[in-house]
């Protein structure tokens, strides 16, 4: 849901293979609203011009060999926490519109903000 709208989830850790290579895909969506495929990798470090390179390879994989005739080209998202925007640049090629690299930061909650949570969860069972 947090995604928006029309997005169904496919697979977690989607295993591809290539010539006897095993590729893991961290997450597969489909979106029925754009009629493509979403593959978001999450990275847990400063983004590399490899991260795009193996993402550009999944995007590539399910425009080829997933994709029908009918739906639009792959989307691929890469998420990490830091990232070099030159870098980013320069590795993709200028008309890009399928890849999306982007810095994400872990957001943990307060203390007093779980506590309040744990609360409203208990309120809604005393109120089933």
């Amino acid at each position: 849901m947090e995604l928006g709208n029309g997005f169904a989830f496919i697979a977690r850790q989607k295993r591809i293979h290539i010539e006897g290579d095993k590729y893991f895909v961290d997450l597969v969506f489909y979106n029925r609203l754009l009629q493509c495929f979403v593959v978001i990798e999450i990275k847990t470090q400063k983004l590399t011009h490899q991260d795009l390179g193996q993402l550009q390879m999944y995007v590539n994989y399910y425009d080829r060999y997933e994709k029908q005739e009918f739906e639009n080209p792959t989307i691929g998202i890469l998420l990490c926490t830091d990232k070099n925007d030159a870098m980013v640049k320069i590795s993709l090629p200028e008309n890009n519109k399928t890849i999306i690299a982007s810095k994400y930061q872990l957001y943990l909650p307060t203390e007093q903000q779980l506590l309040e949570e744990v609360k409203k969860e208990i309120e809604k069972l005393d109120t089933d």
